[in-house]
């Protein structure tokens, strides 16, 4: 029943791709022609901002950070408006089709081939990691039952994405992502729907138990030293979305699909808002869970079964382990779970290809527009895209072979480091006049990452404190310090 669910759901896929492609060219997949609907754009970018890794891992930081996650949701709002009305007028103004275009404009040749090579480098590193974490997942749920090898498992999957993108591009990705935002909510929605007919409650009953659980909390104000503190963590989310969003050619080549400047910015704000609610129901979720594995008085002994598998795992396995664990149990006495589990594995997908085609899309699109300079050649893009999909492969059977948690952590980590020289970069090109040493700008973004980790490494073993994500913040600032002291002449300003 899995298989047919994925089945089903590919061919939808298709089917809109095979629909929205016609007459495509390069203006299509570069741009969807700027003709796209901004509330189609903005309802798919929700699910394209929501990896397959999100859809596991966030119910379950409950048990370590309570809901407290949602503090670096609200900074997202402010960044998203941050990025609608400071980045977005200065996109469309200059027409561009890839954001660093701008760099290279403002600051220079290898300011702007340094920017799209750390583009490069932490996209195709991350989102191989995200995809290659769910094909794990659907490794265990479909493919291991069936004796299909991982190799299969990963060449397919990528072969799909491949070929519902390979001559649309965004223009196919606005139409495809709000299905898969669809798919992802329904699948996240039905799933705490299971969980309440579990615990034999009525949804206001479930709002009740998440209310009053003590993993309830959302804010922190009174420990400074914390991780969590409110303003940390709010202060970290604007910054995350103003670079990991407006910074970002994945996030930023949907938005300028929009017909207009304003219609960019509805588009923004909308779904940057709806991060809020779609959060609080992966945590509420990650609430319910727990409650039910916990307090098994009420139960059936089925579910005791359950509590007993369950009862030991990690906060990201919380919401896979269960599932599996519900599936097996009631393999033969219940249907429901089966489609329980077809429900899961959808969600999963959704959330993982709405990321990872937008990824492979925007990766063929800087390497044609930015370092090779051909946007117009039809056949250098097909050829990127298809070796863009290779490349893809290749990272994630890495990461198989090596099978190392410690190394996903390290790209993870490198990714995290490579947006702090773009942070750097646009800031120094927004906000002051001056003009760069622009041979010295890609050492100046290579050594700001390594001064940021050496940073971190001393104030560890000095003062126990590590780093979070304002790790980002202070890398921005050392690229931006780093190209301020490497101003040819201070006194000369550009009107850019």
């Amino acid at each position: 029943m899995v298989l047919l669910a994925v089945l089903l759901y590919f061919c939808f896929l298709y089917g809109i791709s095979r629909l929205t492609s016609r007459k495509a060219d390069n203006d299509t997949f570069y741009r969807a022609n700027r003709r796209a609907p901004w509330y189609m754009v903005a309802f798919g970018m929700i699910g394209a901002s929501i990896s397959g890794v999100t859809f596991v891992s966030v119910p379950g930081m409950v048990l370590t950070s309570q809901m407290t996650y949602l503090q670096v949701c609200l900074g997202f709002i402010v960044g998203y408006v941050v990025v609608a009305f400071v980045l977005l007028p200065l996109y469309y103004r200059l027409s561009l089709t890839s954001i660093y275009a701008y760099l290279g404009q403002r600051l220079g040749w290898q300011s702007y081939q340094t920017g799209a090579w750390f583009f490069l480098l932490s996209k195709m590193s991350g989102s191989a990691v995200k995809f290659y974490v769910v094909c794990m997942i659907l490794q265990q749920f479909v493919f291991d039952p069936m004796g299909i090898p991982f190799l299969v498992n990963v060449v397919g999957m990528v072969l799909l994405v491949w070929l519902y993108t390979r001559r649309g591009g965004i223009g196919t990705l606005v139409f495809t992502d709000s299905f898969q935002t669809l798919c992802l909510f329904t699948a996240l929605i039905l799933i705490i729907l299971q969980v309440i007919s579990m615990m034999h409650l009525t949804i206001g009953e479930a709002v009740d138990v998440v209310k009053d659980s003590e993993m309830s909390r959302i804010f922190v104000f009174d420990d400074w030293k914390s991780p969590h503190h409110f303003w940390k963590q709010f202060l970290s989310g604007i910054f995350i979305v103003v670079v990991m969003t407006g910074l970002d050619q994945d996030m930023m080549q949907k938005n300028l699909t929009c017909k207009t400047l304003r219609d960019a910015q509805k588009d923004m704000c909308s779904y940057g808002v709806a991060f809020l609610p779609a959060n609080l129901l992966f945590l509420s979720l990650g609430i319910l869970l727990v409650t039910l594995l916990h307090h098994p008085s009420s139960l059936s002994l089925h579910t005791s079964d359950i509590i007993h598998q369950t009862s030991s795992i990690s906060p990201d396995a919380l919401l896979p382990t269960f599932i599996q664990s519900t599936s097996s149990i009631f393999h033969h006495t219940s249907s429901i779970f089966h489609l329980t589990s077809s429900i899961f594995v959808i969600g999963i997908l959704a959330a993982s290809f709405s990321s990872a085609d937008s990824a492979l899309t925007s990766l063929t699109t800087s390497y044609c527009v930015d370092i090779r300079q051909r946007p117009d050649d039809e056949r250098l893009r097909k050829r990127t895209h298809l070796v863009m999909c290779l490349a893809f492969v290749l990272f994630i059977l890495l990461f198989r072979t090596v099978n190392s948690t410690s190394l996903i952590d390290a790209i993870y980590i490198l990714v995290s480091y490579t947006y702090g020289p773009l942070l750097g970069l646009f800031a120094f090109g927004l906000f002051t006049k001056l003009q760069p040493n622009d041979r010295l700008t890609p050492y100046i973004c290579i050594a700001s990452p390594l001064l940021c980790y050496a940073l971190d490494t001393l104030s560890q073993h000095l003062w126990a404190y590590h780093f979070g994500y304002e790790l980002l913040m202070l890398n921005g600032l050392f690229t931006f310090v780093g190209l301020w002291v490497g101003t040819k002449n201070k006194d000369h300003a550009v009107t850019a």
